[in-house]
């Protein structure tokens, strides 16, 4: 495929992006900040200024065109001006998960040899000093928050806005420099350097170009009509590629305002407050998003709830053929207007909905009755099917065409291919360079004509072009009759009841699918509240025998809808457990973008799993856990195995080739 070799309207990198916004667009707002209360704005122009005298500031200490300078902390505008001031300078900027362990840094900053660390505070700061006798390259760190760092040894450590200052004075001396490197910078220039989740092992550091960031960021704004007078809010981690591509890609290429909330706690009413015109979120966060509406309407009065009950109902009926502009009769279409009045309209506004023109969900693949709960509401939520080696963007849906079970169809400029084992290949401009200093990865991932082995199975639909995702291509396999295995199909089908945080499904060669649950602390605690039922910790509540029970009415009702689709039938389960903690990144359990780590689970937890196969009724376990401090204790408890009832199908054998 012939790659774009012009930048896009002849801007040729993120920093000329940069300067064409605070020429063209100076005093329109770039970024905001909520900070005590109090939302801080910057526009364009001051933007410009800030990153200039950051760059300035870095050249000043010593970074050299090439450099890897690790940038760690949450969403804020000095996080994002120093990926673009890293970038002006020719460094390549990395950013990292904030939540991630000091250890697991350590894998990160020596793989990629970071020189210097741009942290966000005292917390960030004591994670580096923790491991930096390893880290053989590293010589700088730069803090934004100087709380607590007074008493530290400043030899190596430099304050945010003393580096600004020191740039800003020296901007005569270093300013010729620094417009030479950035001149030097183009499409094949490094943009930036994103890790892998690590989902089945060491993390892999994904080269995206500036080709690959501006034309990704070009394609997906053009296809849905993205302007400059967008606003969106950055929460998600700035290590992972989605919040780049929109947050900083996207943002830069529309000129469009990028809103950093004051804290996770304070998210909820941030959102509210921004009210965002084209938002992104991972499945996880709608999920939580709806099981609060659910525990809110657990304890709303009678007359309430009724009224809420009647018109989802109606807007379960009409609401996404509404949304699509398809025809509904005229009685429905008033009560659904009457609907929005009484239900939608405030429910949109609580959520912080009430202006989002443009909603994308991605990461992993949402349950139908979530997504079809939000596209009810009128909300315009469509899915899209990504990899951070893709830039983001491999399938998108077009308004119009917006379906829960096919991810959409090929993204401007991308080109799709199905194997013969049914695994997924994709194309296009936004396709990563390579994996850092790992050729053999890079090889077996992306051929030499540039098709890329996404590790996902699926098929094109023939009469929409319509791609549908079934599961991960290695958790794919058949039970033992030769029937399809895929977890994630009836994974999802579960989280969606709000009781319900996190599922995993065994059953890969074997002749019954079990299933491992967590239930969701919040929505389980809130009845246990409403219901006066005592409880001290979530392992006492997660073995609680009405918890069980309803956890039971849930994995059959998931059973009965699975018994339904012809090809999944043979994935009903037939017994489960409620697991005594929570599935926890710190524990391995999960990616830090929330992904199960399977075969860890598997092999942690694999007294659990023959306990489930082998009939028995309990089984006593203790578990290994790591507390929020990095230490590590361990927790016992005698868990139920529950058996529940599965709707009998006549299996359609698929011989095992």
């Amino acid at each position: 495929m012939a790659q774009p070799s012009q930048a896009a309207g002849g801007l040729a990198s993120i920093p000329a992006l940069l300067h064409r916004n605070a020429t063209e667009y100076g005093d329109r707002p770039a970024y905001r900040e909520k900070e005590f209360g109090i939302w801080q704005s910057w526009t364009w122009k001051e933007t410009e200024t800030e990153i200039t005298n950051l760059a300035l500031g870095l050249i000043n200490l010593g970074v050299n065109e090439g450099d890897f300078i690790a940038i760690i902390g949450r969403n804020r505008p000095y996080m994002y001006w120093s990926m673009v001031a890293a970038e002006s300078v020719g460094a390549i900027p990395v950013p990292l998960y904030q939540d991630a362990a000091a250890e697991e840094m350590a894998y990160v900053l020596d793989h990629c040899g970071a020189r210097f660390v741009i942290a966000e505070d005292q917390e960030q700061v004591d994670k580096v000093i923790e491991i930096q006798d390893r880290l053989h390259q590293f010589e700088h760190m730069i803090y934004l928050d100087p709380r607590g760092m007074r008493k530290y040894d400043h030899s190596r450590l430099h304050e945010f806005a003393h580096v600004q200052e020191q740039g800003h004075a020296a901007r005569e001396e270093f300013t010729p420099e620094l417009r030479r490197r950035e001149a030097k910078l183009d499409y094949a220039s490094t943009c930036v350097m994103l890790y892998t989740s690590g989902t089945t092992g060491k993390p892999k550091g994904v080269v995206l170009s500036n080709r690959n960031v501006i034309e990704s960021a070009k394609n997906s704004a053009e296809f849905d009509h993205l302007r400059g007078n967008e606003e969106i809010l950055a929460y998600l981690p700035m290590a992972w590629v989605g919040d780049f591509i929109f947050s900083v890609g996207q943002a830069y290429w529309c000129g469009f305002c990028v809103n950093c909330p004051e804290s996770a706690e304070t998210l909820t009413v941030d959102l509210r407050e921004i009210g965002p015109t084209y938002y992104f979120a991972p499945p996880r966060v709608f999920e939580t998003q709806l099981t609060n509406v659910m525990i809110r309407m657990e304890d709303a009065g009678k007359l309430k709830k009724r009224m809420f009950d009647y018109f989802m109902a109606l807007a379960k009926k009409v609401g996404p053929s509404i949304l699509d502009g398809k025809p509904v009769g005229f009685g429905d279409r008033f009560k659904y207007w009457l609907g929005n009045l009484c239900v939608y309209g405030p429910l949109k506004n609580t959520l912080g909905f009430s202006r989002v023109r443009v909603g994308y969900t991605a990461g992993e693949a949402i349950g139908p009755e979530i997504f079809d709960f939000y596209r009810s509401l009128g909300i315009n939520l469509k899915q899209l099917y990504g990899q951070t080696e893709a830039t983001v963007f491999i399938t998108v849906q077009p308004d119009g065409e917006v379906r829960s079970d096919t991810v959409g169809v090929p993204a401007p400029g991308v080109e799709l291919k199905i194997d013969d084992s049914g695994e997924v290949f994709y194309r296009s401009p936004g396709v990563f360079e390579e994996y850092y200093k790992n050729a053999e990865s890079t090889a077996s991932t992306k051929d030499a004509e540039g098709w890329v082995a996404t590790g996902d199975a699926g098929f094109i639909e023939t009469d929409t072009g319509h791609l549908r995702i079934i599961d991960r291509a290695k958790d794919v396999g058949k039970m033992a009759d030769g029937s399809l295995f895929a977890p994630k199909y009836v994974e999802n089908k579960l989280k969606f009841y709000p009781n319900i945080l996190e599922a995993v499904v065994f059953g890969n060669g074997r002749d019954q699918c079990m299933a491992f649950i967590n239930i969701d602390l919040s929505a389980v605690g809130n009845w246990a509240e409403r219901n006066n039922i005592a409880y001290t910790s979530y392992q006492e509540l997660a073995g609680h025998p009405k918890v069980l029970e309803t956890i039971r009415d849930h994995v059959e009702e998931v059973n009965r809808s699975v018994a339904q689709d012809e090809m999944l039938s043979g994935c009903q389960i037939h017994r489960f457990l409620v697991l005594h903690k929570e599935l926890d990144a710190d524990d391995g359990e999960l990616t830090r973008t929330r992904k199960v780590r399977r075969r860890i689970i598997e092999e942690k937890y694999e007294d659990l799993i023959d306990a489930l196969y082998g009939g028995k009724d309990e089984i006593y376990t203790e578990t290994e856990v790591t507390y929020e401090d990095g230490r590590k204790g361990s927790i016992s408890a005698t868990l139920k195995l529950i058996d529940a009832a599965v709707v009998p199908v006549a299996t359609q054998k698929v011989a095992a080739e």
